[in-house]
């Protein structure tokens, strides 16, 4: 079969397109036949060496992907070859070879089954992003419905999937995007206000149009100067739900501004939740994502041989998933 190989961690650049041997399934695997799977961040932060997995080399990048069972070995239940399926969440990707390749292992629990009103290619980027929005929207406990809750990068995977479970929760979404374009779809996907960023006067603008009321929960993945702006949104005893660093480090940030509305912040980790918290968390998302039919946002389709060119893409700020079609 054909893979996407990378020899070092030093960054995308050292992705190679390769000939390597069929993986073969152990006891509780299934071998998948990759239709398409989805880019992540977290591939790219891998590559550069900055991500907690420690692969062996070379190794096969790819958190997400849909396709069919085509082998089963011993003890995979009633997994049977032909099953349609998607990669829930695991080592796929970080310790073990992932879906930009032709075939993948994977264990049988960390497979589950595609929406029948999905897409193979809404499917194939959905499971990542929308695990990491519910951590991020629950980990505090419940939220007392109406809350405010504020995304930023609103416009990439993590943060559609953010504004269309908060809103099916029925929270009032403000999304935070720089772009007039995406900011119009994001009205459209549950979002009750979008601001934009580059603004010097955003912040005032959002407390203007939520007054008297606040921001509870914020869910972030830009980091960099913006989370200080985004405290200073918040409410008495606000929380900031931490899942990325897009931005990069955060300069000259004050403690202080945590002390007197007593803020909290934390860091969101899918990978902490056991398989049977994962499973539990992916049916809760696909049942509230059915009250309202809504369905994952695909913003781009690249064929196997263009993987580069799809990882530019995510650089570039998508609106939804890009998505590598890994079967021709």
């Amino acid at each position: 079969m054909q893979a996407w190989l990378l020899d070092q961690l030093t960054g995308l650049k050292g992705l190679r397109l390769a000939d390597v041997p069929d993986p073969l399934p152990q006891a509780g695997e299934a071998v998948l036949e990759v239709h398409y799977a989805g880019l992540n961040p977290a591939d790219r932060y891998l590559a550069q060496g900055q991500y907690p997995a420690r692969p062996s080399l070379p190794h096969i990048l790819g958190r997400d992907g849909m396709g069919t069972v085509i082998q089963a070995g011993n003890k995979t239940g009633e997994l049977r070859p032909g099953d349609r399926r998607m990669v829930l969440r695991g080592d796929i990707g970080g310790e073990r070879p992932g879906t930009f390749a032709q075939r993948v292992a994977v264990p049988a629990e960390g497979l589950v089954e595609v929406p029948s009103s999905w897409s193979d290619q809404q499917a194939a980027g959905a499971t990542l992003v929308y695990l990491t929005a519910y951590q991020a929207l629950t980990m505090w406990g419940p939220l007392p419905a109406p809350a405010v809750v504020l995304v930023t990068g609103a416009s990439g995977g993590v943060g559609v999937a953010a504004v269309q479970l908060a809103a099916v929760m029925g929270h009032r979404v403000v999304a935070l995007s720089r772009s007039a374009e995406k900011s119009k779809r994001l009205r459209e996907l549950g979002a009750a206000a979008t601001f934009n960023p580059a603004d010097p006067h955003w912040r005032r603008a959002l407390k203007a149009a939520l007054a008297p009321r606040r921001v509870e929960l914020a869910i972030d993945s830009i980091g960099g100067q913006l989370l200080p702006e985004v405290i200073d949104t918040l409410d008495n005893l606000g929380k900031v739900s931490l899942v990325g660093r897009l931005a990069g480090p955060v300069p000259d940030f004050n403690t202080a501004s945590l002390f007197f509305r007593r803020i909290r912040l934390g860091g969101v980790a899918v990978g902490a939740y056991t398989n049977a918290e994962g499973r539990a968390g992916w049916q809760e998302v696909v049942r509230l994502l059915a009250r309202t039919g809504a369905r994952p946002e695909v913003d781009s389709i690249f064929p196997f041989d263009q993987l580069p060119k799809a990882f530019e893409r995510l650089a570039q700020g998508p609106m939804g998933k890009v998505v590598l079609r890994v079967k021709s």
